[in-house]
């Protein structure tokens, strides 16, 4: 029983900080080059944090295989959800001025931040299994809960800046984010009381969807967000956000 609660204050953690970051964005007002400077930061831990938490550790248990079907698995989903979403809806006749038009209009609409929290909620819920099988090896792990708790927060802040520049309602924020959060501990649980006998190679698949899911929601949105107000800069803060998450991880390690 110590274990589910272990299990659940994990995914907890991991997924309170993007309330924590939904909450600073809606009630600050935080200056856009700011917002696009966390991104960025956001960005270069979460590349980090995939790299040496999630895949390197998934093919030295699980194999090559299983790493690369995950990996590419994750990213697929989540570029399909994205569309899914983000597309815009031509009419019959619709000039294509008018679709580039209503292309862009969508994307200031709060495009991206619908993007984000997809990504989140795509590599919230293996990020959370992960957290909870840790749980089984002796107790939570410092650095993978760490390095999820300090990447999930640019991600919540930078979604709920974009959602509240389009004017998306504050209670519509609070139920996306809670209920993402919650969809977390669930999953948190769910990895440690259903997946304790799965075989490596299942661990190492259902790890990879999150990381790369992660790497396309950073590429696709994070990134570009970020250079739109940072530009020359934005690969500084990505850089320092890298680095921060690595030398955790090796100290931890």
């Amino acid at each position: 029983m110590d274990g589910i609660w272990l299990a659940a204050l994990s995914g907890l953690i991991g997924g309170g900080t993007l309330l924590v970051g939904a909450a600073v964005a809606w009630f600050v007002d935080i200056p856009q080059r700011l917002v696009a400077g966390i991104m960025a930061l956001g960005a270069g831990v979460l590349i980090s944090t995939l790299a040496f938490e999630l895949v390197e550790e998934a093919a030295a248990d699980g194999g090559l295989v299983p790493t690369t079907v995950g990996f590419l698995a994750g990213a697929v989903l989540y570029i399909v959800a994205d569309w899914l979403v983000s597309r815009p809806k031509q009419r019959p006749a619709d000039p294509p001025a008018n679709i580039v038009a209503r292309r862009a209009g969508a994307k200031l609409a709060g495009g991206t931040g619908v993007a984000i929290a997809i990504g989140a909620l795509i590599d919230g819920i293996p990020e959370s299994i992960v957290m909870g099988l840790s749980v089984l090896q002796g107790g939570i792990s410092i650095p993978i809960v760490a390095a999820i708790a300090i990447s999930n927060f640019p991600e919540g802040l930078g979604s709920t800046a974009a959602l509240k520049r389009s004017g998306s309602g504050g209670r519509s924020v609070a139920l996306l984010w809670t209920g993402i959060a919650l969809v977390t501990v669930v999953a948190a649980v769910l990895g440690f009381v259903a997946l304790q006998a799965a075989p490596a190679n299942l661990i190492a698949l259902i790890t990879t969807i999150a990381a790369g899911g992660l790497l396309a929601m950073v590429c696709n949105t994070m990134i570009p967000e970020a250079f739109d107000e940072q530009h020359a800069l934005t690969g500084l803060w990505a850089t320092f956000g890298f680095l921060g998450a690595f030398l955790l991880h090796e100290l931890a390690g």
